[in-house]
């Protein structure tokens, strides 16, 4: 019985055994036929970026003519994902502009992305972002080199952007994950930048998920990227506030008016509008003008294209006088988002010749700080020259007679080609002469009499008339500047013009100036004033000295006040009480009838303030405008 039993347990044990070899061979077969299918890498379109792609590691394959400045790119090595995927490429020097394979692995964002000139791409500077990417030609598995530490291949997830090429639908789909990767490969939500996928196999693949679209599903990723697109946009070397005046006439007919229209749509794309940027406003004139939208309106281009396109046109005649006047007083105002800071442009087109007066208008717009630009459209021919109620309109208009200003344009559909070169001038803020005005373009020196005979009392009134006329001024280091000298027989600067860059501070300055009492040495505090002041002035700066005494002076004033005058210096002077009026004459730049006050008291200064300031707006405003 015993011996049965043995051989019973022997027989089992040689079935399991059996039975076991046989699975583990089934096994090793089916293992062989389910050998992952070999896959074509995926083309995508040069305008997805890679924050539509919730892979942390994927390979694509980006087609040709992605250098297109239309793709925009923030950043250099490292880019913000809000970039184009492929114009990051070809800016890093991975591709050339006949497109080809990239491995694209995501970073941590940054807190800031530097802009920069590479390979025919202009990335543009963005303070911040919450996720990066960068880019290399490097194919190789994602488990045997990543080249970002704590990152490997994870299926793709991408949503689809209405508008943007589809791509090709002959893409063979990735196998099947298994279920043990289930919860990694059937989440829509992106994984966390730096997380490793539980499956270390090839690079995945960007693929389509057009379900996601047709569900109207948007991920968290679509939705932050609206919300924060405004503050990704805007070229920064292009930093205008930039009004348009368009002729919304009559006479202009519905057909050229949409020309119109597209030549703004043109500019606006073009320019790259943003906060960091330009900003662009639209003003349409026609009897009266009227704002169809201000500078805060909108804050990218596309914004604006939608809102040029609502433009209905109004009709009248053509006053573009009027317009030039409105935009003067109400377009470029910190309530309708005039920025301070950046050049004020308004570009003033006219089909033909306005039915108006541009002369005046534009004057007063330009001693504004406003570069007015002329773009007129099918001109006045000789015949037709006679109806015209202001010959040489644009020359009379524009910011300066030197053709840099005035644009011609022969037909309407010619118009388009206008497009690069006024965007080109615009953005050239070095040459917008206008937005320099009378009151933030110059270095202002002040010399103060401190001799006996002023006294305490009426000294503190004389640095209160040096304060209130430098509280007229527009004050900072790219501004106008204010430094001060007070003399007796000896000299002393109180503050030069790289001290203070605030009109707070300058005032503060002017307030501790101590009276110092002495004789009356004008001569020697001009040639002072020449050697340790207006030394230090900038190339660009007007130089205007303004030089208050109470009395004769001790020295000879002759020669320091020729020399001052050779050296370019526009000297004003001021005499108080016992100055000499024939020493003023002789101080004061020609024709001393316009630089050379008197008042006879220390408490009538204040009432000379507002000439002073008009008379250094005048000659500011009467230099050649060539």
């Amino acid at each position: 019985m015993g011996i049965v039993v043995l051989t019973m347990k022997a027989s089992v044990i040689e079935m399991f055994l059996v039975l076991l070899v046989t699975g583990i061979h089934s096994n090793q077969e089916m293992m062989k036929k389910m050998k992952r299918p070999k896959f074509t890498v995926p083309q995508i379109s040069c305008d997805v970026r890679a924050g539509k792609i919730t892979n942390v590691e994927f390979i694509v394959k980006c087609p040709p003519g992605c250098q297109d400045p239309r793709y925009h790119v923030y950043g250099t090595d490292v880019y913000a994902s809000y970039s184009s995927v492929c114009g990051a490429a070809v800016h890093s020097g991975v591709l050339d502009n006949s497109g080809g394979k990239i491995l694209v692995q995501k970073v941590a964002g940054q807190s800031g992305y530097k802009g920069s000139y590479s390979n025919g791409v202009r990335s543009l500077s963005l303070p911040r972002w919450r996720e990066s990417f960068v880019v290399s030609g490097e194919t190789a598995r994602a488990d045997q080199s990543p080249s970002v530490p704590g990152t490997a291949a994870q299926p793709v997830t991408v949503t689809q952007v209405p508008g943007t090429t589809a791509i090709e639908a002959t893409h063979t789909i990735l196998p099947k994950p298994s279920p043990s990767a289930g919860s990694t490969t059937s989440s829509l939500r992106p994984q966390p930048v730096g997380q490793r996928s539980k499956d270390l196999g090839e690079p995945a693949l960007w693929k389509p998920e057009s379900v996601l679209l047709d569900a109207g599903f948007v991920p968290k990723e679509e939705l932050s990227t609206q919300s924060l697109e405004p503050a990704s946009q805007g070229d920064p070397s292009c930093k205008v506030d930039l009004s348009f005046l368009i002729d919304g006439s009559s006479s202009i007919g519905k057909r050229r008016f949409r020309i119109q229209k597209q030549f703004l749509t043109d500019v606006a794309q073009t320019l790259d509008i943003g906060p960091a940027g330009p900003l662009m406003g639209v003003v349409q004139y026609g009897d009266n003008p009227a704002t169809q939208f201000n500078l805060k309106t909108h804050m990218n281009s596309q914004d604006v294209k939608a809102a040029i396109e609502k433009i209905s046109q109004r009709g009248g005649l053509s006053n573009a006088g009027r317009a030039i006047s409105f935009v003067t007083k109400n377009f470029f105002s910190k309530v309708n988002g005039n920025r301070g800071g950046a050049p004020n442009v308004a570009v003033v087109m006219v089909d033909g010749w306005p039915t108006d007066k541009v002369e005046e208008a534009s004057r007063l717009a330009r001693e504004s700080g406003i570069n007015i630009f002329f773009i007129t459209i099918e001109g006045a021919s000789e015949n037709e020259k006679q109806y015209m109620l202001e010959p040489n309109f644009a020359n009379k208009a524009v910011c300066r007679t030197n053709g840099f200003y005035s644009l011609t344009v022969q037909n309407w559909f010619s118009l388009h080609k206008t497009v690069q070169p006024l965007v080109k001038r615009v953005c050239d803020t070095d040459r917008l002469a206008c937005s320099k005005t009378c009151l933030n373009s110059a270095d202002i020196g002040f010399v103060i009499d401190g001799s006996s005979s002023v006294g305490t009392s009426n000294f503190r009134t004389v640095l209160q008339f040096v304060a209130n006329l430098s509280r007229e001024f527009e004050i900072s280091d790219t501004d106008t500047r204010i430094g001060a000298m007070q003399y007796t027989y000896e000299q002393r600067l109180e503050f030069g013009f790289d001290e203070y860059s605030t009109k707070s501070d300058v005032l503060s300055a002017i307030k501790r100036v101590g009276y110092w009492s002495g004789g009356t040495s004008t001569g020697a505090a001009i040639n002072y004033a020449l050697e340790l002041l207006f030394k230090k002035s900038k190339p660009n700066k007007r130089k205007l000295m303004i030089l208050i005494t109470d009395g004769r002076s001790y020295d000879d004033i002759r020669i320091p006040a020729m020399l001052a005058h050779h050296k370019g210096v526009i000297t004003y002077a001021i005499g108080v009480a016992w100055a000499a009026q024939d020493e003023l004459d002789v101080i004061a730049t020609h024709p001393a009838r316009d630089h050379a006050f008197f008042v006879d008291e220390f408490d009538n200064l204040y009432k000379i303030v507002p000439k002073v300031i008009q008379n250094i707006c005048t000659e500011f405003n009467s230099q050649p405008r060539n």
